[in-house]
């Protein structure tokens, strides 16, 4: 019987990128906030998923991640996704990444790859499982204004925390904080419209938008976020908790492909070089 070696490498969690224009250039990017979340609070090793399908090789990813994350962006997933009107032409869209991720969820989730989505991330996911989006959530009648405000403003003031989320009694977010209704520097003008379904709400904001959600009958660990917690972990240990019970799931991820040998040569290598 296989064992796995009491010293791991850090899980790998690939992080999907924006394709964006730097000096004419097309460019895979994700803001550095995201990776060091990843490193010094989940204790994983992060990696950046280029979106452009034909790069990509499922069967070479399942076998090499032990984690996904969708994390935000300034760009909106297209509204034909969900069955909408287009939306306006100057709306910030990125079909490169819609392309990418809506390729990959299936297989990533049919193999139970444990998977963080935060903002964007969020609404992919949402639109993943049949949900629809609200383009302008503030203009809901007794909505709060969830944007992120005066863009001359630091950017360390577009994430401080605008209100608090009444958390699901049971649900993993509730296991997680020290409170029923944490504090969360959510700011976005899209949202949930209608919940995909499977899904189920663990946090709503005052005004009954849904701010987080999880999939039960997943098989495999699955967080969806609106807000930031990657901004707010100097100051918010439930932030800090989010991203570390994602890096135990991704180590779990790692054993279980280990101890079912998908890559015998790299478990082999690893057990020569750890005795």
């Amino acid at each position: 019987m296989r064992k796995v070696p009491s010293v791991l490498p850090r899980p790998v969690v690939a992080v999907i990128c924006d394709r964006i224009r730097y000096f004419e250039h097309p460019v895979h990017a994700v803001p550095e906030t995201y990776l060091r979340a990843l490193h010094e609070s989940a204790d994983v090793m992060p990696l950046l998923m280029p979106v452009s399908p034909e790069m990509l090789d499922l069967s070479t990813l399942l076998a090499t991640v032990d984690g996904v994350m969708l994390p935000g962006s300034p760009s909106n997933v297209a509204a034909e996704r969900y069955g909408a009107e287009p939306l306006p032409e100057h709306t910030l869209k990125d079909e490169y990444r819609d392309a990418t991720v809506f390729a990959l969820l299936p297989q990533l989730i049919a193999q139970g790859i444990p998977l963080l989505a935060i903002c964007r991330g969020f609404q992919e996911l949402n639109v993943f499982f049949g949900g629809t989006l609200n383009r302008a959530v503030h203009e809901r009648p007794d909505a709060l204004d969830h944007r992120e405000g005066d863009h001359d403003r630091p950017l360390t003031c577009w994430y401080e925390d605008r209100h608090i989320v009444e958390l699901t009694p049971g649900g993993l977010l509730a296991s997680l904080a020290d409170t029923t209704t944490p504090r969360v520097n959510s700011l976005h003008h899209q949202g949930v419209e209608t919940l995909g379904k499977g899904l189920h709400t663990e946090a709503r904001a005052p005004d009954g938008l849904v701010e987080a959600f999880t999939a039960p009958d997943a098989p495999g660990f699955l967080l969806g976020l609106q807000w930031h917690p990657e901004m707010s972990l100097c100051h918010s240990p439930f932030a800090r908790q989010i991203f570390t019970r994602y890096g135990d799931a991704c180590r779990q991820r790692q054993q279980s492909r280990l101890l079912s040998g998908e890559n015998n040569n790299e478990f082999e290598a690893h057990c020569a070089i750890s005795v």
